[in-house]
């Protein structure tokens, strides 16, 4: 998460629910039975980070000093 672009004090990233069924295979492959990943992405849209649990996400994004908001 060190690449992610902020503009001022803003620190904003976003997490949102992807569909395992919708990613590459090679991703698909690695998410060990799971149906739903979560994508950490920055103002931009970057994506800064995938993980298999939503309290990871949100934990991950806090570590880095961002302010995570769940994407409906």
């Amino acid at each position: 998460m060190q690449n992610a672009i902020t503009h001022g004090n803003d620190r904003m990233v976003y997490v949102k629910t992807i569909a395992v069924a919708d990613l590459p295979r090679e991703v698909r492959d690695q998410a060990e039975g799971l149906e739903l990943l979560y994508a950490v992405h920055d103002a931009e849209g970057q994506q800064l980070a995938l993980v298999g649990d939503q309290k990871l996400a949100f934990s991950l994004a806090r570590e880095h000093d961002y302010r995570p908001v769940m994407v409906h």
